[in-house]
C-alpha cells in the first residue's frame, strides 16, 4: 500500500482528500498536514524510526510561511528523501505556475482538486 504525505494550509482540502479516500475506498495511507514544517519534522521522524520515505509528498503550491516549493527544495537538497516522488498542486492552471514548480524539481504539478484515485493508480504504475 503505497503512502502519500499532502501539506495545505487549507483545512477544506485536506478534509476532502481524506474524505475521497474513504469514501472511494482507496488503499492508500494517507498522511495530512498544514504547514510544510509539522510535515517536514514528520519525515524526518519516520525515516530516524526506520521507515522509507513516502512513495508521494504533494505539497500546496501557495501557503502562508513556507510555499511548497520552498518544501521541495528542502527536501531535493536531503540525500534522506532522494527516493520520494515530489508534487507541488494548486487550484491555477497558470502556465507559469507549473514551470516554477517543475524547474524547483517537483515530479508532478497538480491542479486541485486532487483525484486522489488517479494519483495512486500512477504511483502503482
Amino acid at each position: 500500500m503505497p503512502t502519500i504525505v499532502y501539506v495545505d494550509d487549507s483545512r477544506d482540502d485536506l478534509f476532502y482528500l481524506d474524505y475521497i479516500r474513504k469514501k472511494q475506498q482507496i488503499d492508500v495511507d494517507l498522511f495530512c498536514f498544514s504547514t510544510a514544517e509539522t510535515a517536514l519534522e514528520a519525515l524526518k521522524q519516520r525515516v530516524a524510526e526506520g521507515w522509507a520515505p513516502p512513495e508521494l509528498l504533494i505539497a500546496d503550491l501557495y501557503m502562508p510561511l513556507d510555499s511548497g516549493i520552498g518544501l521541495l527544495s528542502r527536501l531535493r537538497g536531503d540525500d534522506r528523501f532522494s527516493t520520494m516522488r515530489l508534487a507541488i498542486c494548486s487550484g491555477s492552471d497558470a502556465d507559469e505556475d507549473r514551470a516554477r514548480a517543475l524547474e524547483a524539481g517537483a515530479d508532478y504539478y497538480l491542479e486541485k482538486p486532487l483525484d486522489l484515485a488517479a494519483i495512486v493508480l500512477n504511483l502503482e504504475v
